[in-house]
């Protein structure tokens, strides 16, 4: 499925801007803010999952041990 977006420059953007977000928010569709004919910005629905900001984390962990002990300073240096 691809997706047409629409173009709007920062001056038109500017003067409806909840216009267009309200737009953005009930056709779940994104817009394209251009400046001078080029892309400067996008703004998109909010669709993000609450689960999924930890599911390309999921299954990383090979192993831990003691988790809860403290970190060695001179492991802290490879935490940075």
């Amino acid at each position: 499925m691809t997706v047409v977006m629409q173009l709007v420059s920062k001056s038109q953007f500017k003067s409806q801007m909840l216009e267009f977000l309200r737009k953005v928010e009930k056709e779940k569709k994104p817009i394209i803010i251009t400046h001078g004919g080029k892309p400067v910005a996008k703004v998109s629905p909010y669709t993000e999952d609450p689960d999924s900001v930890f599911k390309n984390l999921r299954g990383s962990v090979l192993s831990y041990q003691d988790p809860f002990e403290p970190v060695a300073e001179k492991e802290w240096e490879v935490l940075k």
